[in-house]
């Protein structure tokens, strides 16, 4: 993957100067914005993506599933491309994100004593490598092991889906669940 390019807001970036290190991620993104993927820009900078009030944002989220796929098509199916998805119960266990890298290029994943799991989404950044390709970076608070996954595509695609909440039916004596009335 080669050498890594400058990080701004990652785990020693962020915890040494949290202000600092937004400030020069904010004057970086602003000087790459003709060169960023669109959908990755618009996170980047949106007001809610970085905070920790948004349901939507993947702070301290926990990961549910990953996906590699690699579809084909041609006569033989012979042309391979790569595509990864990335699914998280979001940090208020009320929906899902998900993050679709629809064309990967390359990606590094590293998790050692994933006995108990990956822990919490702790912090990623948007950046640009030499290619002019899209980097993902995420920091996973894993339980004192850090793991960190690095994922270089074409662009990145998020959805939020809130979960279905299931509102109890009223009745005269109580909750329908049959339990004791409030």
């Amino acid at each position: 993957m080669g050498p890594i390019e400058t990080m701004f807001i990652l785990g020693p970036e962020r915890d040494a100067d949290v202000v600092g290190a937004f400030a020069k991620y904010a004057a970086y993104l602003q000087r790459n914005r003709k060169r960023f993927p669109p959908s990755a820009y618009s996170l980047a900078t949106s007001d809610w993506y970085y905070g920790f009030s948004a349901h939507n944002a993947p702070h301290d989220s926990w990961l549910e599933s990953f996906q590699l796929a690699e579809p084909s098509s041609g006569k033989r199916q012979e042309v391979r491309s790569t595509s990864l998805s990335i699914k998280l119960l979001g940090a208020y266990h009320d929906g899902y994100i998900e993050f679709v890298y629809p064309n990967v290029f390359e990606y590094q994943l590293s998790g050692v004593g994933l006995d108990r799991g990956h822990g919490d989404w702790r912090y990623d950044e948007f950046r640009l490598n030499k290619k002019g390709q899209l980097v993902h970076e995420i920091e996973w608070a894993s339980y004192g092991a850090g793991h960190r996954w690095v994922i270089v595509a074409s662009d990145v695609i998020h959805t939020w889906t809130p979960l279905a909440v299931a509102q109890p039916t009223l009745q005269a004596d109580g909750p329908a669940s049959g339990g004791p009335a409030a």
